[in-house]
């Protein structure tokens, strides 16, 4: 059965489509891909806030069309909705196939090289330009907000926190020095293979999803997220921690910063 529309969404060729239920969050949020004449995606979550960590619609939305003006293949944004229970965005679909998924050893090492240089093309936009702020400033009191509202997602922790409590990430968040932010870059704030679509045919970049995260950080902000994710949560996808090297020389990282990697990979534990 092909479902039902499940938020009253103005464009029509959409609110028309055939539905197709992708996957549901544990905070709540929906994706559905629509077909009609036109392949759109469709975003939907409870009401919330921008200043909320989680998905918001009309943040991802204002980022997408910032990303696209700095010439990055970006989703195209059709609609921003709400209405007293829900808040949605629809999209274009983007071809191409996700850096997670099964390639062959040696295009893995291109699909690889493709992700490294687009955190670099990332970190070097100019950072005045950007109009979104993920600096620890901003992001810390928000994960404290997260961990008193009960926001985090206690069933997606690292394994190292597995069966931890909120007020316990937290105690440990407080507890570890925040390092200094004097390398201040524009990151995607979600760096993962799921999140970047790669062209089979020319293993060139496709697209850049879900950037709702998306502001000025220290570089370790992505880098952490990216790191972990090639090397301990896409073993399914053949890749493991050695791949992290690859990631690593193609971009161009000198030294590793194994303080900046623990604190940024806790940070994201709010998240």
């Amino acid at each position: 059965m092909t479902p039902q529309p499940p938020v009253p969404v103005a464009s029509r060729p959409v609110r028309d489509g055939r539905w197709v239920h992708l996957a549901t969050r544990s905070y709540g949020t929906s994706i559905y891909r629509v077909d009609g004449r036109h392949p759109y995606y469709v975003k939907t979550t409870p009401p919330r806030d921008r200043e909320d960590l989680r998905f918001h619609p009309g943040s991802e939305a204002d980022r997408l069309v910032w990303l696209a003006g700095q010439g990055f293949p970006v989703p195209e944004v059709v609609e921003v909705g709400e209405d007293a229970d829900a808040q949605w965005l629809v999209t274009t679909a983007v071809a191409g196939r996700p850096a997670a998924a099964s390639w062959s050893p040696a295009k893995r090492a291109v699909v690889l090289d493709v992700v490294a240089d687009l955190a670099a093309a990332l970190h070097t936009l100019a950072v005045p330009d950007c109009p979104f702020d993920r600096t620890l400033a901003v992001s810390l009191p928000r994960a404290r907000v997260a961990a008193h509202t009960g926001t985090i997602d206690l069933d997606d922790l690292d394994p190292r926190h597995s069966g931890w409590t909120a007020r316990q990430l937290l105690a440990e968040l407080d507890a570890t020095p925040a390092p200094a932010e004097d390398d201040v870059v524009v990151c995607h704030g979600d760096l993962c293979l799921d999140n970047v679509l790669i062209a089979p045919d020319t293993l060139s970049l496709a697209g850049i999803l879900d950037v709702g995260r998306l502001g000025t950080a220290d570089r370790w902000l992505d880098l952490s997220v990216v790191l972990r994710n090639i090397g301990e949560e896409c073993a399914e996808w053949g890749y493991h921690s050695r791949h992290t090297t690859i990631f690593l020389r193609r971009y161009g990282l000198a030294v590793f910063d194994d303080r900046r990697f623990e604190y940024y990979r806790l940070l994201d534990e709010f998240i």
